[in-house]
């Protein structure tokens, strides 16, 4: 299965669309695999970096990134972003994957260029609770600009950096 989460409730129909930061890019309509889907538990602007821990994961960036974690995966967002997150009610829409196309398996986002309707919509409330079922780690500080640094000058490469142009400027 593949989803679109979203704040709106009512979606009868996704048509595909252009994306801001990518106007070479054709108009599609994205969506995201349930083993990825934890990815967007936040609300839609809320900025957060998400890491992973793999089998190739150098034991520099394991201290680095992972120490006093037994998680595979850690989001980091925010601390001003707790109360929204905390009150959040995403949307899940779900979709028949046959006009689907894997963009990303990293990431797991796949792009259909046709107008998809949903199968069903589930309405989705305790989203850290979620993250934790799912045994992922969440961790809250001021500031994530410290943290992205540490990444992008590093050789880490199971990152996934979303909405960053929200982060609180430092």
């Amino acid at each position: 299965m593949l989803y679109h989460f979203s704040e709106v409730s009512d979606i009868q129909v996704f048509i595909p669309r252009e994306k801001q930061n990518r106007a070479e890019f054709p108009a599609v309509v994205w969506a995201i695999d349930e083993e990825h889907e934890y990815s967007y538990y936040f609300p839609r602007d809320c900025p957060r970096i998400i890491c992973k821990k793999t089998d190739t994961l150098s034991d520099e960036n394991r201290e680095k990134f992972f120490k006093h974690s037994d998680a595979d995966i850690i989001v980091t967002v925010e601390s001003s972003w707790y109360p929204s997150i905390m009150n959040q009610t995403l949307y899940r829409y779900q979709f028949d994957d046959t006009t689907f196309e894997l963009f990303d398996p990293t990431a797991g986002y796949y792009i259909s260029y046709q107008v998809t309707k949903p199968l069903h919509i589930d309405r989705m409330d305790c989203l850290m609770e979620r993250l934790f079922k799912k045994g992922i780690e969440l961790r809250f500080t001021p500031n994530l600009y410290p943290l992205r640094e540490a990444i992008l000058t590093s050789n880490f490469k199971e990152f996934g950096i979303h909405r960053f142009n929200n982060a609180t400027k430092v």
